[in-house]
């Protein structure tokens, strides 16, 4: 393929934006919103916060600099 036509169709597929949304995505993103409000009403306090603690946890693992005591959270 021409290096002119391979430069052409990248800066058309970059510029170019859809006429019409993404059914798909639409349809996600709706689900999305208002499935994290169900579930969070569906799930007790406790589990709520063993969840976040998890996740606290996970990601001061990520970062490295986990304390040394992991009760403390």
């Amino acid at each position: 393929m021409d290096i002119n036509v391979r430069a052409f169709r990248t800066v058309h597929a970059i510029v170019d934006e859809p006429t019409e949304p993404n059914k798909r995505k639409v349809s996600s993103r709706k689900g999305g919103l208002a499935g994290g409000p169900a579930r969070a009403k569906s799930v007790s306090a406790e589990r709520r916060s063993e969840i976040a603690r998890k996740a606290s946890l996970a990601r001061w693992k990520k970062d490295g600099s986990l304390p040394s005591n992991e009760s403390v959270l």
